[in-house]
């Protein structure tokens, strides 16, 4: 994939851009807990000092767990970031949605090839797209963060990235608002024909979830996810601003200025990835589904199938080398799925062997800005850390 293609589906995924300099010098040594990894801690030293403020990281292969963190937690001031800290993970919400999803399909409330117009009632959806269809980024409903034309031109969505996006930071969009907004648009294509990345997809989604089974998402994801698996430190937050607990700061640059985004309203994103988790929880909840502890195999197997347009499973990208994918493929070729995830200041990195027996998960901070300049320097930290881990 070229770099102009990633930096295309980067945008159209709503992922916020990743920016130049660690503003505050020399990133202060990395900390870690666990069993020493001295290899990985110099990796993820050498990360905070490339250009991101701070770097969290976790791996695990079921035994034994190793974590760190380098860099600063919030500009200007000492301390690095809390090795287990909360962070807002951006996409790899879309990976509990559609194990949600999947849970249900399992108890036959819902099917995967349903049509789900029906479902969802006023929204004038397409009656060929199924639920498969929008956890696989099929269905070809525009992305309400802004879609691409044929031609490569930018349709814009909502705002979130620029002045006019912190202005606005603590704005509530109704996910009701967010679909009403996309279905303005025609679809990209015919349902089920091609492959593009939408973030209203997984709002339909959420939608759909509520809809089934009576109860608002962030009821049935701690029912049937977090109280289960123990993950204390993951929330859905709806509109609340507040990120709980210890965490490291987020920032956004325009003209000149710096501005602390930690504290926004994250309904501009919704189930496209508005969660709050940590690497232990990322960690737990990655490992737990892909052993098989929360989807029946066959479910599992579908979810693991990716799209031969571009590497998607259903609700996850798989790295097999089969298929194209915008993330790097580990040096050594061991097949692996992983959902990374982005919001503005907040990159996330979770990765799995397909058995779960070895995982990476990651948050790195940073200033934002509108032109996405370190997004390349993520991509490098995602290979680095890819193969320290997985080879």
């Amino acid at each position: 994939m070229t770099t102009a293609t990633t930096t295309k589906f980067m945008r159209r995924a709503g992922t916020a851009a990743l920016t130049a300099t660690l503003l505050t010098g020399t990133a202060a040594p990395a900390q870690g807990v666990g069993v020493d990894r001295p290899e990985l801690r110099k990796v993820v030293q050498e990360i905070a000092g490339s250009g991101f403020t701070g770097v969290q990281a976790r791996v695990s292969d079921g035994r034994r767990d190793w974590a760190t963190s380098a860099g600063v937690r919030e500009l200007g001031k000492p301390g690095v970031p809390p090795v287990n800290g909360r962070f807002r993970v951006g996409s790899s919400t879309k990976t509990f949605i559609a194990t949600i999803a999947l849970q249900l399909v399992a108890e036959g409330r819902m099917g995967l090839d349903e049509p789900v117009a029906g479902r969802l009632p006023g929204y004038g959806l397409d009656e060929r797209i199924t639920l498969r269809m929008l956890l696989q980024h099929t269905s070809g409903v525009f992305n309400f963060t802004g879609d691409y034309d044929p031609d490569g031109t930018l349709v814009p969505g909502i705002v979130w990235s620029g002045e006019g996006w912190v202005r606005d930071r603590f704005k509530t969009y109704e996910p009701g608002d967010l679909v009403r907004l996309a279905l303005s648009h025609p679809l990209r294509f015919a349902p089920g024909t091609d492959w593009s990345y939408s973030n209203t997809n997984y709002v339909l989604a959420r939608l759909l979830i509520e809809e089934v089974t009576g109860h608002p998402f962030g009821a049935e994801l701690q029912r049937r996810i977090l109280r289960p698996l123990g993950m204390r430190h993951t929330v859905a937050p709806g509109t609340s601003p507040e990120i709980t607990g210890p965490h490291a700061h987020a920032y956004y640059r325009y003209d000149g200025q710096t501005v602390d985004v930690t504290r926004q309203n994250p309904s501009w994103i919704g189930g496209g990835g508005d969660m709050i988790s940590t690497t232990e929880d990322l960690r737990t909840f990655i490992a737990a589904l892909m052993s098989g502890k929360l989807l029946p195999a066959p479910l599992l197997a579908q979810m693991r199938t990716p799209n031969p347009k571009f590497g998607y499973g259903l609700g996850l990208f798989v790295l097999d080398g089969s298929t194209p994918s915008p993330f790097p493929l580990p040096a050594c070729g061991v097949p692996l799925v992983t959902h990374n995830g982005g919001v503005q200041g907040y990159a996330t990195m979770m990765y799995s062997t397909l058995d779960g027996g070895r995982t990476l998960t990651a948050s790195l901070t940073y200033v934002d800005d509108v032109t996405m300049t370190q997004a390349g320097a993520f991509r490098e930290a995602m290979q680095t850390l890819v193969d320290e881990t997985f080879c």
